[in-house]
C-alpha cells in the first residue's frame, strides 16, 4: 500500500516534468454547440498563431496542460474535449469526419481562420481529416505517436482497464488499478491523469467523464490508413515516443518518407503519451514546427 494520493498541482508536476513556467495561471473555458452536442475546452490564451490541440482516445483536453503551460505565449493555445470526452456530451455518432466537423466548428466559434493543428494518436487521425477536407483552415499539423502501421494490440492492458473503470468510492482505488497496469508510471503523473477522468457524482462517488462504450476500431484503423493521402498539402512534423511500443520508429520513418513535406523527432524518455511522459521535449519540437 502507498496510502491515500496527493493529487499534485498542475504547476508543481509540470515543474518536476522540466517544464518552464512564465504564466501558471489556469486556462480559461470555452464551451460551444454543434448539431445538438455540447463541446468543451480550454483557452490557454496568447497572441500568436492559433492552435487547436486534439487529445488520444480515452484522455481529455487536460491531457495537453503541460504542453501549455510550456508553450504559452509562443501560440494562441487552445486544446479541445473531443465527443464522448472530459467535459463534452457523449454522442451516438463518433465517426472521424464527425468530430473533424467539431474542430472546424470551434475554429469558428473562436474566430479563427487559418489554424495549426497539434493531435495525439486519435486526435492526430481527426487532424489529418481536417487537414484534407478544409486545407484552406489548416496552415500545419503536427502528429503525435501516430502513423499508418501502429500496432494497438499493445495497448490491450491499457484499454482493458480503461473500459472496466466504473463507480468508485475513492480515486486512490483507480490510481492504484493503474499502477498495477503499469509498475514503472510516475505515480503522481498517474493521480494527475487520473484526476482528470473522473468527477464526483452527487452521491460522493468518483464516476468516469468519458463514454466507456467500446471505438470502433476498424473505422479508426481505415482511417488511419488513409493518412498518408491526407498529408500530401500540408506541412508536417511526426513527433515518435522513444519508447513507444504502438509506433515503432521504422513505420514513422515510413510515413514521414511518403509525404512532402514530413519530419520526424523522436522524444526520448515518452512512450505513447508523450505530452505527458516528456512534455519538456515535447514544447522544444512543437515550438521550433508551429512558430516557424
Amino acid at each position: 500500500m502507498h496510502g491515500q494520493s496527493t493529487i499534485p498541482a498542475m504547476t508543481e508536476l509540470a515543474a518536476t516534468l522540466g517544464v518552464t513556467i512564465h504564466d501558471p495561471a489556469p486556462p480559461s473555458e470555452i464551451r460551444f454547440s454543434r448539431a445538438g452536442c455540447r463541446l468543451h475546452g480550454f483557452d490557454w490564451g496568447g497572441a500568436g498563431s492559433p492552435v487547436l490541440l486534439l487529445h488520444g482516445g480515452g484522455l481529455t483536453a487536460r491531457t495537453w496542460d503541460f504542453v501549455c503551460l510550456g508553450l504559452r505565449g509562443a501560440a494562441r493555445l487552445v486544446a479541445l474535449d473531443l465527443r464522448g470526452h472530459g467535459d463534452s456530451d457523449w454522442s451516438d455518432d463518433y465517426r472521424i469526419d464527425v468530430m473533424a466537423a467539431d474542430v472546424v466548428a470551434a475554429a469558428d466559434h473562436l474566430g479563427f481562420g487559418r489554424v495549426r493543428l497539434v493531435g495525439m494518436s486519435l486526435g492526430g487521425v481527426i487532424a489529418a481529416h481536417v487537414a484534407d477536407s478544409r486545407p484552406d483552415r489548416v496552415e500545419r499539423l503536427a502528429l503525435i505517436d501516430v502513423a499508418p502501421g501502429v500496432d494497438f494490440e499493445s495497448t490491450r492492458r491499457v484499454r482493458a482497464f480503461m473500459t472496466g473503470l466504473g463507480p468508485v468510492r475513492e480515486l486512490e482505488t483507480v490510481i492504484e488499478a493503474a499502477m498495477r497496469v503499469n509498475p514503472r508510471a510516475n505515480r503522481a503523473g498517474v493521480a494527475y491523469r487520473m484526476s482528470t477522468l473522473f468527477r464526483r457524482a452527487p452521491d460522493g462517488d468518483w464516476v468516469p467523464k468519458g463514454d466507456l462504450r467500446p471505438p470502433d476500431f476498424p473505422a479508426i484503423l481505415a482511417a488511419i490508413d488513409r493518412l498518408v493521402a491526407q498529408l500530401t498539402g500540408v506541412p508536417v512534423l511526426l513527433v515518435r515516443g522513444g519508447r513507444s511500443r504502438v509506433l515503432p520508429q521504422a513505420t514513422a520513418e515510413r510515413l514521414v518518407g511518403r509525404i512532402p513535406d514530413g519530419e520526424l523527432v523522436v522524444v526520448p524518455d515518452a512512450g505513447h503519451n508523450v505530452q505527458e511522459d516528456n512534455p519538456a521535449a515535447l514544447i522544444t519540437a512543437l515550438r521550433a514546427f508551429l512558430t516557424r
